[in-house]
């Protein structure tokens, strides 16, 4: 039933039914179609380091957790519960980037078009909002869980029909293991079966060994031998554990729910740890509440030349519009 709801509701915005609306803003969305997983938030804030120097980057996102409504715009005093924890992390990590918060994208673009008229609109996870046509789509799927191996809510994690895909113009195959061989990758390429327009890309996960949050420069291996506590509210935190216990640390894990606001009660437990890791988009809702509380940051590598396949198509798309 949740199948034929949203291959419906696509069939209507494909035949006219339900109108799309493209801007004179160059737009980029980034998205998937599941519920998480994939690296969003890493993705869009390399797209941002890319971007930045040649072009007024402006990132829109739903926002999702926070307590605010509407469109807001990312300033100096703006707190977590404003924005929500992944716009709120992007602003912290670039200040001087436009950030801004719509759970109605069309609003959102036209706000910053009219407020700050930005060379491009990076769209944070927006693959399912077909009321804005976006210039270029970066589809995200996870190496250990592909859209195509994947089944609709709530048997499986899909969120939007696999026939879907056929929108990105580029496939990123994300979470890859670091040694993947070009055999596999030609494996996957077949599965995933992408259109003649399309271009598959593959990336890794890298975790950098210092710390964020410390006062002074700390490594990860300052943990070792020592009573860490990992917390977590992220959709799959998997990777990450595999990658604490491959270098070492012994932990004990507490997992959350993606986008978890903690209650008074389970910051109070969190004050007796004496040492506690976390992601850094859990960092932006705990930092305030407990001490002693690091994070691992991660971003995105890419195999294969994509970095640069990427860019020259970005480049690409700048210069036609």
């Amino acid at each position: 039933m949740y199948a034929l709801v949203v291959r419906l509701r696509n069939w209507f915005y494909d035949v006219g039914i339900f109108k799309s609306k493209s801007y004179p803003t160059t737009t980029v969305c980034i998205g998937n179609l599941s519920v998480g997983g994939t690296g969003k938030t890493p993705m869009t804030e390399l797209l941002v380091r890319t971007l930045r120097s040649k072009y007024k980057v402006a990132v829109l996102s739903r926002g999702y957790g926070r307590k605010s409504s509407g469109f807001v715009l990312a300033n100096v005093s703006t707190t977590v519960t404003e924005i929500g924890d992944e716009p709120f992390q992007m602003f912290s990590k670039f200040p001087e980037s436009t950030i801004a918060v719509d759970a109605d994208r069309r609003n959102g673009i036209a706000r910053l078009q009219q407020e700050i008229k930005p060379d491009i609109i990076l769209l944070d996870d927006a693959f399912q909002h077909r009321k804005v046509n976006p210039d270029f789509s970066i589809l995200l799927t996870a190496y250990h869980n592909l859209y195509v191996d994947d089944w609709y809510l709530p048997t499986g994690d899909l969120r939007d029909s696999k026939q879907a895909a056929s929108r990105g113009t580029v496939i990123i195959v994300t979470k890859c293991p670091p040694d993947l061989t070009t055999k596999l990758q030609k494996a996957i390429e077949k599965k995933l079966r992408p259109k003649p327009h399309q271009i598959v890309l593959f990336t890794y996960l890298s975790y950098r060994t210092k710390l964020g949050g410390a006062p002074h420069n700390l490594d990860l291996s300052y943990f070792k031998g020592k009573k860490v506590t990992l917390v977590t509210g992220i959709a799959n935190p998997a990777p990450l554990v595999t990658y604490l216990t491959q270098s070492g640390v012994a932990f004990e894990h507490l997992a959350y729910t993606d986008h978890h606001f903690f209650t008074k009660k389970e910051i109070e437990l969190l004050k007796t740890k004496p040492n506690i890791l976390t992601t850094e988009k859990d960092y932006t809702r705990l930092k305030d509440l407990v001490e002693n509380v690091l994070f691992v940051s991660i971003e995105h590598r890419f195999l294969f030349n994509g970095k640069a396949i990427l860019e020259a198509q970005l480049n690409e798309l700048m210069m036609k519009i």
